[in-house]
């Protein structure tokens, strides 16, 4: 029997009514205390914004995920037992909530922050938590063991930056997480296992909260920034749940679609946008760290689209290629054509946008002249 949607509702509900009660306290905390994010030149907003709206996530899952599972315990008698993996990611998701936390009030240099979380994705690892199975994706199946590792990491580390450095318009990063969360939360129903699922659900009740505040709250009133204690444990604890569904549906007999498709596919966008901006300042001899206008949303601003128009565009583009890479499953085409052909489609995408930039930009000097 697939878990009881009741606890999952449950979990959903408490997580945002814990964030509900939350973040105006956070509002209110960052006013008294003088934690604003300051607009600038590479900035996109105008006034001084509240930036601790992370903070809420951490807590409010851990809340409604040990009370509904208490809950579910005491009512059916029996819980999934707790692998060592579980409790080393609640140990790497504290060291990442601490680091983003101090990045947010201290502004830590970049260099630090990629250390510390080098190593709280090591942790996963460490605890056999590993991909070593590439299922056909260029012709590769089995890992070695120390690959699977290194791997595993470079996953961990690349979805957690990805979600991160895209957090650069309201609702963009939490918009991203609320469409990966739901449908982690289908995999994990589809898998019969109510401990990921109330998991998801809860982290989805806590985001779809802060993502309303951030969209539509009022600049001096409830809006609020993630700020990086949000972004990065978003991101850590969706590496998290991307490794374990991978692992749990190479196990499960009744699953016909490709372990590796669906955390491909949700993270896509952001992670080839994180390496589409890297490869660029690498290529213009810029530090790779190097905080400026090069992301998706500032492409598609400068094509002349507001800031509502820009989420829903990377929104759409997220859902549109994983609609795209499901169907494509389903008539059996290859993981690796799925991919390049993914890549190829985003290559031409900003191509396309960068056209209209430079179009724009030429009209903007012969009317100048």
């Amino acid at each position: 029997m697939a878990p009881n949607s009741f606890y999952i509702f449950i979990s959903y509900g408490i997580a945002a009514v814990c964030t509900c009660v939350t973040i105006p306290l956070i509002i209110a905390f960052c006013r008294k205390f003088g934690f604003f994010d300051q607009p600038n030149q590479r900035k996109l907003h105008h006034a001084a914004i509240p930036r601790l709206g992370g903070l809420a996530f951490l807590p409010s899952l851990a809340i409604s995920f040990l009370t509904t599972l208490l809950l579910y315990s005491s009512i059916t008698g029996n819980l999934n037992s707790f692998h060592i993996s579980a409790v080393v990611m609640v140990l790497g998701a504290c060291i990442i909530y601490l680091v983003g936390l101090l990045d947010d009030l201290l502004d830590l240099p970049a260099t630090m922050k990629f250390v510390i979380m080098f190593v709280a994705s090591a942790f996963m690892p460490s605890c056999n938590l590993v991909i070593t199975n590439l299922h056909g994706l260029f012709g590769i199946y089995e890992l070695p063991l120390w690959l699977g590792y290194g791997l595993t990491v470079l996953i961990i580390m690349t979805i957690v930056n990805a979600l991160n450095l895209i957090d650069g318009i309201d609702g963009l990063s939490s918009g991203i997480s609320i469409i990966a969360l739901g449908i982690f939360l289908y995999c994990f129903i589809d898998l019969r296992n109510i401990v990921f699922s109330v998991a998801a659900a809860g982290l989805l009740g806590a985001v779809s909260i802060f993502f309303l505040f951030n969209v539509f709250g009022r600049v001096g009133r409830l809006k609020i920034f993630m700020g990086d204690s949000g972004s990065l444990i978003l991101g850590y604890v969706l590496a998290y749940l991307s490794i374990k569904y991978t692992l749990m549906s190479e196990r499960d007999i009744y699953s016909a679609v490709n372990p590796l498709l669906i955390p491909f596919s949700v993270f896509l966008v952001p992670v080839l946008d994180l390496v589409r901006v890297a490869l660029t300042r690498l290529l213009s001899g810029e530090p790779m760290f190097k905080a400026d206008k090069r992301h998706i949303h500032h492409v598609l601003m400068a094509a002349g689209l507001n800031m509502h128009q820009t989420l829903c565009v990377i929104l759409a583009l997220v859902i549109g290629f994983i609609m795209l890479n499901i169907w494509l499953e389903a008539v059996m085409v290859p993981l690796t054509v799925i991919v390049l052909l993914d890549i190829s489609l985003f290559i031409i995408f900003f191509v396309v946008i960068y056209l209209v930039v430079h179009h724009r930009e030429s009209l903007a000097e012969m009317m100048a002249e």
